[in-house]
């Protein structure tokens, strides 16, 4: 069986259970393709061992969490031999920094999960961790083509789509109750430029649409991480109707998928660098969205090439638009929410998703 190594931060992103997922989910995608897949994470300060021991056991795979000069899960030895026989390492947002790990690995293929921040940083000079890999892959379907105005540093970047496992995310019963997203206000990054241009951070698209469910009528709710300072931001919502939740609630894993399975449809802004650059970016939450029979009403960001738009999954930029697709989703729900997941298994599931993937490198299981 060929061996490929996932590298990605679990650990270090304990209490983001969406996140959590974006890793977990390559990992099982891999396993089910027929890869015996190795998962492996450099802790840092803060991180959590337990989610990652957690994590590996829900998935079934070996992994090996490195920490200064520690190893935990497997023996040294042990990790350089799951390394050296490894055939790819598939490193998620450039994870895996040890040259003296990275380089056993025979063929590395970097997955840039962040279009914009990844190439303007690295067109800055900033180590984005895209050093000592072979292959180059973005969920910007537009990086490096006319469409978009981001630097590409001369690399090709190849565009994937993020996989999901379906029968993790089997639809729950029930008919449309209201819309839902998870956020963080502010993101962890902030603003972007280039170009002269800089981009702002998803609260600066988010106000834009604050009065959308008193304009609607329809219930609308967040799991939001917004800081205290930013109060006056909350009363804007709330004023407009926004249901707050903490994002406590969808901090683990299994907090996450509930949230989303228990909701009627997605409705979710994107950061400014993912819209206004017409990146292509399409939200690895959208896609478990999708999977769950849940349709989702998102911000254009040029993805309107590569994945289809009108049933299941519909877009807006502007708040007139959001409004009326809302009502379509709602009045025709049925529909919308057999199209989402009929979506989601034309073209996330494993096969579909992962395609670009091993035909550029060549592995098989």
């Amino acid at each position: 069986m060929t061996t490929v190594v996932v590298a990605g931060a679990l650990a270090n992103k304990h209490r983001l259970g969406g996140s959590t997922w974006v890793r977990m989910s390559w990992a099982e995608s891999l396993k089910r393709l027929g890869f015996n897949v190795v998962f492996v994470e450099e802790l840092h300060d803060g991180g959590d061992p337990a989610t990652f021991r957690s994590a590996t056991e829900a998935m079934g795979v070996r992994g090996a969490l490195v920490g200064g000069g520690e190893l935990s899960g497997m023996t040294w030895g042990e990790l350089h031999e799951c390394l050296d026989e490894a055939a790819l390492l598939v490193n998620i947002s450039g994870h895996l920094r040890r040259p003296e790990l990275l380089r056993r690995v025979r063929l590395r293929a970097f997955v840039d999960l962040d279009p914009g921040y990844t190439q303007v940083w690295h067109a800055e000079g900033r180590d984005v961790g895209l050093l000592g890999h072979h292959h180059h892959f973005t969920v910007g379907c537009n990086i490096g083509t006319r469409d978009c105005p981001l630097p590409t540093g001369g690399i090709r970047w190849r565009p994937i789509r993020q996989p999901v496992v379906m029968e993790r995310w089997a639809p729950a019963e029930g008919g449309f109750s209201r819309f839902t997203t998870v956020a963080s206000w502010r993101g962890a990054f902030g603003p972007v430029a280039w170009g002269g241009h800089t981009y702002g951070v998803k609260a600066h698209e988010f106000r834009r649409f604050a009065q959308l469910p008193s304009e609607t009528g329809l219930p609308f709710e967040v799991a939001l991480d917004i800081h205290a300072a930013d109060a006056a931001d909350r009363d804007l919502l709330e004023g407009g109707g926004w249901h707050l939740i903490e994002p406590a609630a969808v901090s683990t894993p299994g907090g996450f998928a509930r949230y989303v399975r228990g909701s009627g449809a997605e409705f979710s802004v994107a950061q400014g660098v993912y819209v206004h650059t017409r990146s292509g970016w399409f939200s690895d939450r959208t896609v478990r969205y999708l999977a769950s029979g849940r349709p989702a009403l998102v911000q254009d960001t040029g993805f309107g090439h590569s994945i289809p738009t009108g049933d299941g999954l519909l877009t807006f930029s502007t708040p007139g638009e959001a409004a009326e697709n809302a009502m379509r989703i709602v009045n025709d729900y049925e529909h919308h929410r057999t199209a989402a997941g009929q979506l989601a298994a034309e073209l996330f599931a494993p096969e579909r998703a992962l395609a670009p993937l091993l035909d550029a490198t060549g592995v098989a299981p």
